[in-house]
């Protein structure tokens, strides 16, 4: 028996009851997208990065507009987004509602952990 993967220890019963189980990550996942149909139906435009490890892109459905960000490097790495057409707008972090610093005209500074993402809303200044 495989004390920490073993199906004895690793099972749907098991992950029902820990909230903090990838069965409940996954599902939060599924969740979050659904809210935002811009996942599904939305464009697709990649943003230039400051850092090749770092992919940003925008996906955007009818006032839907969800910015993505994903490190593909195990470090952590920084990078900068030119975000100028979103000027004034405050990206909110769709996990925990997190309102982040409103765009402005200057290149918008991000640092993600070691295969970290972002999921973004941008929102108006009045949202």
């Amino acid at each position: 028996m495989d004390p920490v993967h073993g199906y004895q220890v690793t099972n749907v019963e098991a992950s029902m009851a820990s909230p903090s189980s990838l069965l409940h990550w996954t599902r939060r996942m599924i969740e979050i997208r659904k809210q935002n149909p811009a996942f599904g139906l939305g464009t697709y435009t990649e943003l230039p990065s400051s850092n090749p490890a770092v992919l940003a892109f925008l996906r955007e459905y009818e006032d839907d507009l969800v910015l993505c960000v994903n490190n593909f490097s195990r470090f952590a790495q920084p990078t900068e987004l030119d975000l100028s057409a979103f000027e004034g707008r405050h990206p909110v972090e769709l996990f925990g509602g997190v309102r982040f610093p409103a765009v402005g005209a200057l290149p918008y500074l991000l640092t993600l952990g070691g295969h970290g993402f972002y999921w973004f809303r941008l929102r108006g200044d009045t949202a």
